[in-house]
């Protein structure tokens, strides 16, 4: 195969013909880029003939699960991408339209070795990308995705015989019904399903009734304009209409669901926004009571509480704080054992013998709807209240180009790893594993790391003491981002 192309103008003869893949879209953990102004249907398919060549390195044996979310381009990238699996002997299974945990269910449904899920997750129309992996339940790390990176920029993929496409019925009402399983509520319970028109609105809804759960209906009419907002369950837009949508309803709580239904974000029965780090606090709260000494990773944007919350210390509970990214959190949960991983961005990997260990959010929401019918005295907003308060922030993420925004991120650790004082307060600890997290001798803290996915940096911020006190972590944080020229404006305020 040639080597691929970094630029090829569109609406030129050479575009058809020839692959164009920006090398930037290989990321950390999924490969993603904005199309077709950083890559071309020539280009995904050079894509699928090196995944197909990883696999026959890697001696993995030639079979793939492949699946697309619900946008009007990913039928034509999935499509290309099949076509490189193929070149490269590949036997392409195609299980459809699909959320990307249908597609890894698919994995162990189909007791297929490899999975390709066509997605842009929750980013917005005019990106697209591939979310895959070898090692069930686990998806490509950085060692996958840089030894992918090479083997399609260098133009050493190669074509064999034995490629093979099949579509595989059924897999959409087998990932449903192993959700459900034997399981109906003994309580009654009123749910917003908000998946902002979305690949979720195939799902969710059904999901609900079939667990015997009254549903409002939130944006559920499948529609790849978005017309509404973009489905991402951790911005405040998507958040603030669930909110309405429970306080015009009377609903008991609020689910939503980002592109590929991998996120889950709630919204409880008075309307309050639960960051999904909190919501995973209240989930390892009530799961450690039947798994006690259990142990939970948290990335490193969540809150302090899975250390310090005296519920979870009492069950037993070990806290380990890890790198954020939904293959970093997979591989974690695994190496260590972890009966569960939560990630801020609600990103929730629930492992053996309550889920697979890959982030699935349907599995999420069935598993809070279990916890509801567990504590029937209980409202969302008792529990959200019966957690120590701290005070946080949505994730903020200000403009950074993804060539420069990792050297950025260095300098900006440099200035951060060794500081002593920090908003007023004497530091205890500057964790590194991803980015800076500055913590305080009283356990609030701000972290600023680098985007996987967007040219982004990322920053969170809690304070264990008050709002004032978050603002002015924020501000010691942004102080020394501003130090960057190459930094750009935040996402969005709070």
């Amino acid at each position: 195969m040639n080597k691929p192309l970094p630029t090829v103008t569109p609406n030129t003869w050479e575009f058809l013909r020839d692959p164009m893949i920006a090398p930037t879209g290989f990321r950390e953990y999924d490969a993603r880029w904005q199309y077709p102004e950083a890559i071309n249907l020539p280009g995904i398919t050079a894509l699928g003939m090196g995944l197909g060549t990883q696999m026959h390195l890697r001696g993995i044996e030639p079979v793939i699960a492949v699946g697309n979310d619900y946008r009007d381009y990913s039928l034509s990238i999935k499509n290309a991408l099949m076509l490189g699996l193929m070149q490269a002997g590949i036997h392409v299974k195609d299980i459809g339209p699909a959320l990307s945990p249908m597609a890894y269910f698919a994995q162990f449904h189909l007791d297929a070795p490899a999975v390709a899920m066509v997605t842009a997750s929750h980013n917005p129309n005019g990106w697209t990308g591939v979310k895959m992996g070898f090692e069930r339940p686990l998806t490509h790390g950085p060692d996958e995705m840089n030894e992918l990176r090479d083997i399609v920029l260098s133009g050493k993929a190669v074509a064999c015989e034995g490629g093979k496409y099949e579509f595989v019925e059924g897999v959409r009402e087998a990932y449903l019904d192993d959700l459900v399983g034997d399981f109906k509520m003994t309580r009654k319970l009123k749910v917003v399903c908000a998946t902002g028109n979305g690949t979720a609105a195939a799902f969710a809804p059904e999901l609900f009734r079939r667990l015997g759960v009254e549903v409002v209906e939130s944006h559920n009419e499948l529609d790849y304009t978005f017309p509404h907002y973009n489905p991402n369950p951790e911005a405040m837009e998507m958040l603030h209409d669930m909110s309405d949508s429970v306080k015009a309803s009377g609903a008991d709580f609020a689910l939503g669901f980002d592109g590929d239904g991998d996120r889950c974000g709630v919204v409880d029965d008075e309307g309050e926004e639960i960051f999904a780090d909190k919501v995973g606090v209240i989930m390892a709260r009530d799961l450690s009571k039947i798994y006690p000494n259990s142990t939970f990773v948290a990335d490193v944007k969540s809150t302090g509480l899975y250390a310090s919350d005296p519920e979870l210390i009492a069950n037993g509970v070990t806290a380990d704080y890890w790198k954020t990214g939904h293959s970093h959190m997979k591989r974690r949960v695994k190496e260590i054992g972890a009966l569960a991983g939560f990630e801020k961005s609600g990103h929730y990997f629930l492992a053996e013998p309550i889920g697979r260990g890959y982030d699935c959010g349907m599995r999420v929401a069935v598993e809070i709807c279990k916890l509801m019918d567990r504590n029937p005295d209980m409202s969302m907003s008792d529990l959200r209240r019966a957690l120590p308060l701290t005070y946080s922030m949505p994730t903020l993420s200000p403009y950074a180009a993804d060539e420069e925004k990792y050297d950025i991120l260095a300098r900006i650790v440099s200035k951060m790893e060794n500081l002593t004082e920090f908003a007023g307060r004497k530091v205890a600890q500057v964790v590194t594993v991803n980015g800076a997290r500055v913590i305080l001798d009283n356990g609030s803290w701000g972290l600023v790391r680098a985007s996987s996915n967007t040219p982004n940096l990322v920053v969170v911020c809690e304070s264990s003491e008050s709002e004032a006190e978050l603002r002015a972590i924020f501000k010691a944080v942004d102080d020394v981002i501003r130090t960057e020229p190459g930094v750009g404006e935040y996402d969005q305020s709070f």
